[in-house]
């Protein structure tokens, strides 16, 4: 029979690997994984432990381990500012090495009906950007494209021909990150900036979480999310782009570096859901969909969220 490490090098990162992840570390700690329910797997497995109304998360590597120290950083400074965020367990070990896997422990956000909008997505956003770091909290610059090479050369189940392009698309977008040149001071950017990480709870107190990407940098990386999704994709109505702009004060597509950061985010989008094409079929279609129209810079965008 195959060891454990024999079985994780085969899979991947893939759910039945973080499911026995999850599992040791909540024997770790003291924690019952019996009945956990995985929310999410992304660049993150997320699981929901119902009796403990706790969530464990866990990251695909230690190479990730510097940034989900500095989420556990950056959850109890805004926690103590009085800032909606995500809340870690702060009574557990943080965070956890498990299998090479960093993992973390939150406070379930036990959610309503309503979900978030775009206005308090830019308001939050707002208030965020306005907030000055505290003294000896060291966030590193947003991380433009340092994921994109581990994926790219890590990702199974897509063509060599696929994967030499987004080397390619790589080499271009840096050189067009260069030459950009921003209107904005530097500030706490969340990093992952669209309308899912907000999470509305059962008393109507609307939550940022997912704080993993979160930089020092300029706030147009956080603006450039949502500005995307509607300018390229048409996810938002033209009403729900309007609360956003309102409610932040800017609309980023007024800016000339726009069309950079849009490709920017056009390309971490495809090679963020080309990590899971081996999930499922529904999956490997919308990364097909994607990779075809970023070869084809005029084609539409007919892209599904997920």
């Amino acid at each position: 029979m195959p060891n454990d490490a024999a079985r994780d090098s085969r899979e991947g990162f893939l759910s039945a690997r973080a499911t026995r992840v999850m599992t040791a570390a909540c024997h770790r700690v003291g924690l019952d994984s019996g009945g956990a329910q995985l929310i999410r797997l992304g660049e993150n497995a997320l699981f929901r432990l119902t009796a403990q109304q706790v969530v464990v998360r866990i990251a695909r590597s230690t190479e990730y381990l510097p940034s989900v120290r500095g989420e556990v950083e950056v959850s109890r400074w805004l926690a103590g500012e009085g800032f909606p965020v995500a809340r870690t367990v702060d009574e557990l070990e943080q965070p956890l090495v498990v299998d090479g896997h960093p993992v973390t422990f939150w406070h379930l956000i036990e959610e309503s009906d309503r979900k978030a909008t775009y206005g308090e997505l830019g308001s939050i956003l707002r208030d965020l950007h306005s907030l000055s770091l505290p003294d000896g909290l060291g966030l590193p610059p947003f991380p433009v494209l340092d994921r994109t090479d581990r994926r790219i050369e890590a990702a199974t189940g897509i063509r060599e021909d696929d994967r030499e392009f987004l080397r390619k698309r790589a080499r271009e977008l840096s050189d067009q990150i260069a030459n950009l040149r921003f209107e904005s001071k530097k500030g706490p950017v969340h990093g992952d900036a669209h309308v899912q990480n907000l999470m509305v709870d059962r008393k109507g107190q609307v939550t940022l979480i997912d704080l993993e990407r979160f930089s020092y940098d300029h706030p147009e990386w956080d603006l450039m999310v949502t500005a995307t999704e509607h300018h390229s994709l048409g996810w938002q109505t033209t009403e729900q782009y309007a609360e956003f702009v309102g409610a932040y004060g800017r609309d980023l597509r007024t800016w000339p570096g726009f069309s950079t950061l849009r490709s920017v985010q056009e390309f971490n989008m495809t090679t963020w859901l080309m990590q899971n094409v081996s999930e499922s079929s529904e999956i490997a279609e919308e990364y097909a969909r994607r990779i075809a129209s970023l070869r084809d810079d005029e084609a539409p965008r007919n892209w599904q969220p997920g």
